[in-house]
Formats: structure tokens, C-alpha cells, sequence
């Protein structure tokens, strides 16, 4: 049996007030929600509902957040937005 998810949204590192409201706006309220989501496409809706396009440090934020969904266990470093900044900058080369 599946161990119940504890942690809330606003548990997961580098996830503060903003994206709390940003994943709300999402539809996503708990933590198994990000469960297999893709970054870059929730970017681009969060775009598309807000009506502006979100600063690119909010796709490495919400990268963070599915990874530490995904892995409770996940390393502290790739729990770190930055992390996934790093990896975002070197794919757009």
C-alpha cells in the first residue's frame, strides 16, 4: 500500500508564497499533483492564464518542485531552483 503524501506544497524547497498562488491558479493544490507533470508546459499555461509571460526562473522553480515530488528523497541540491537553471541555460545553448 501506498504511503499517503504529507508534505504541502509550501514544504517543498524553493517553493514560496508565489508559486503557491502560481500552482493554485494551475489547478495544482497538493504536493501529488506535480506527480509526472512537465515544467515547460505548465510555464507556458501559467503564461497563458496569467496573460503575461512568467519571468524563465519560475520554469526552474516549478522543475524543483515536480523533482521533489517525484523523490522525497531527492539530493538537497536538486531540490535547489538553481539546479534546474543551470540545466534549463544549458539546453537553450
Amino acid at each position: 500500500m501506498k504511503k499517503k503524501e504529507t508534505r504541502k506544497l509550501e514544504d517543498l524547497f524553493s517553493v514560496g508564497p508565489a508559486t503557491v498562488r502560481d500552482l493554485k491558479l494551475l489547478g495544482i493544490t497538493q504536493v501529488e499533483h506535480l506527480v509526472g507533470k512537465d515544467a515547460r508546459a505548465l510555464y507556458e499555461r501559467l503564461g497563458g492564464l496569467s496573460g503575461k509571460r512568467p519571468d524563465p526562473c519560475v520554469m526552474d522553480v516549478l522543475s524543483a518542485a515536480i523533482a521533489q515530488a517525484q523523490d522525497p528523497d531527492l539530493p538537497d541540491e536538486k531540490r535547489r531552483w538553481w539546479y534546474w537553471s543551470r540545466i534549463r541555460k544549458s539546453r537553450e545553448k
